[in-house]
């Protein structure tokens, strides 16, 4: 009789629960059976483990053999636990140590050939080994860049079954070549990147062939839209949500993609809370193991509540406000999506986090992203337009704009119209607006002065500050919501709304280096807020 142990981790959603390998022997009819909650993939690592193990050179035991995976009662899915199984199977056979085995974390998919196969959401899985105390973690060698990210674990990376055995009974580690010519890609990378998994999303990438840096969206390429380019440093500088409304054409999605590179890089702890959220979704490109930048994604008008907000059979898989995380969301024709799948949207706004239930299990995913929305005025587009023979009764148009809810607009701070472009503004008569780089800089800084006045809180952004918090322990100057009050006395605001504008109230005083908001930043904030002109439109002095 043997008896040995491995540990693997068992991924829900983008969090990781550390799984017993347990491997007992005894005599009795060769059999193999595997128990402890494993859905059809992991059923089928029997055949992998037994060939693999068998390719490798070593002899499989022939004998009774039962493998449990605890705790028993947590879903386990996913080729990722073979590497621990076959570990745990040497070790019953005493080919290799047990002790050796006993507290070593193993994770990789095993090919029938022995070579070890490289599988989604390394990141997540070796954080929550760290965090359960394990430090010796072993993965496939091409995803060994992905876990040594994670502080304090000493990463083994391998590429085959038979390095990993040579490397536990001290023997000499075989050299594995490539079985492909060089140039060619390695197939073993192919189950990293799940086709259509990503669609929609978009990470900074280098221009091919190029060491410097990658091609950056430049907002002096948008003509015009001086009140909308100030939205947008407004939105970038405080995380606050916006809404674009205008006529086809006049740069709603130009606007929408600059924002992420006028976003400061993320710090190391986002970096690892995206990084972990791509990984597990299979968007995380081979070679790039840290995102930096934040990400931007723009889902289809036609994508459904589940790909927004995440779900799917079985274990629910991260939407697209996950795969935004820390980064922008985009709802190009936002109008043409189902209300159902906008309505969604609203506790993810104003928690930061999505929870999913599911007949399998509950998951909790991170969803803190700025949501932008762009839509036309009507079906044809031109009923802002003066002349331009719009021919949409009034009863469609409105709708039509009321496919946006009252109550997910009321969670948007900032409602832009934007204007058709001019003539002298496309053929760049009347000056170009200002670069990325400089817009960028003011909202590093007013970011700066933000972090600065929330140190010792549990926010980062002022579009995050509850508007309880604003109104008691940090508070405007004397009269300055005055106009605001007024507002929300004749209906023109909600409770929320008002909160919401002394949110921006203070990113625009962020902007404009005061140390708090006066009458003229709450006049902006309600100019952003409403839309209706309240002369403060310049106090910015950005765009221009």
């Amino acid at each position: 009789m043997g008896f040995a142990r491995a540990c693997s981790v068992a991924l829900v959603g983008v969090d990781g629960v550390v799984v017993e390998v347990q491997a007992d022997l005894e005599p009795g009819l060769a059999a193999f059976t595997l128990v402890g909650l494993p859905d059809k993939t992991l059923v089928e690592s029997r055949d992998r483990v037994r060939a693999a193990v068998v390719n490798s050179g070593a002899a499989w035991p022939q004998k009774k053999l039962t493998v449990g995976l605890s705790p028993a009662s947590v879903p386990k899915s996913g080729a990722g636990f073979d590497l621990a199984v076959a570990a745990a199977v040497l070790g019953a056979a005493e080919v290799v140590d047990p002790a050796a085995i006993a507290d070593l974390v193993l994770i990789g998919e095993l090919g029938l050939d022995g070579r070890v196969r490289p599988v989604r959401g390394i990141l997540p899985a070796v954080l929550a080994a760290a965090d359960a105390g394990y430090r010796n973690v072993v993965v496939p060698q091409q995803c060994a860049a992905e876990a040594v990210l994670v502080p304090d674990v000493s990463v083994l990376g391998v590429r085959s079954l038979r390095q990993l055995i040579a490397v536990l009974t001290d023997g000499q580690v075989p050299e594995e070549e490539a079985p492909d010519p060089p140039g060619r890609p390695d197939p073993m990378l192919a189950g990293l990147v799940v086709p259509g998994a990503g669609l929609g999303t978009g990470i900074s990438r280098a221009r091919p062939g190029a060491d410097e840096a990658p091609d950056v969206p430049d907002l002096s390429d948008v003509a015009g839209q001086h009140g909308a380019r100030r939205a947008l440093e407004v939105a970038a500088a405080g995380g606050h949500h916006l809404f674009l409304s205008g006529p086809p054409g006049a740069g709603k999605t130009m606007l929408a993609e600059r924002i992420p590179w006028i976003l400061p890089p993320l710090s190391r702890q986002d970096s690892l809370e995206v990084t972990a959220v791509h990984s597990v979704a299979g968007i995380l490109p081979p070679g790039e193991p840290l995102v930096a930048r934040p990400p931007y994604c723009a889902p289809h008008h036609s994508a459904t509540m589940q790909s927004l907000v995440g779900g799917g059979a079985g274990v629910p898989r991260p939407g697209a406000v996950s795969l935004a995380h820390r980064g922008v969301l985009f709802l190009d024709e936002a109008a043409e999506f189902s209300t159902k799948a906008l309505d969604a949207l609203r506790q993810p706004l104003e928690s930061g986090h999505v929870v999913i239930a599911r007949a399998a299990g509950v998951v909790r995913l991170p969803a803190r992203f700025l949501m932008v929305l762009a839509a036309n005025p009507c079906p044809c587009g031109r009923h802002t337009l003066l002349g331009a023979g719009c021919e949409c009764p009034a009863s469609v148009v409105r709708r039509y704009q009321a496919r946006l809810s009252g109550p997910l607009l009321d969670r948007v701070d900032l409602r832009v119209e934007a204007e058709p472009v001019t003539r002298s503004d496309l053929l760049g008569r009347g000056g170009r607006g200002e670069a990325t780089a400089a817009v960028a800089d003011r909202v590093r800084e007013a970011r700066d002065r933000t972090a600065a006045r929330l140190a010792d809180t549990p926010w980062r952004l002022n579009a995050e500050v509850p508007g309880h918090e604003l109104r008691t322990r940090w508070h405007a100057a004397p009269g300055a919501l005055a106009q605001a009050e007024r507002d929300l006395e004749r209906g023109l605001l909600t409770a929320r709304g008002l909160d919401r504008v002394l949110r921006v109230a203070w990113t625009v005083a962020d902007l404009r280096g005061r140390d708090r908001p006066d009458a003229l930043d709450v006049a902006v904030a309600l100019e952003l807020r409403t839309g209706i002109a309240r002369g403060a439109a310049q106090a910015l002095g950005a765009g221009s």
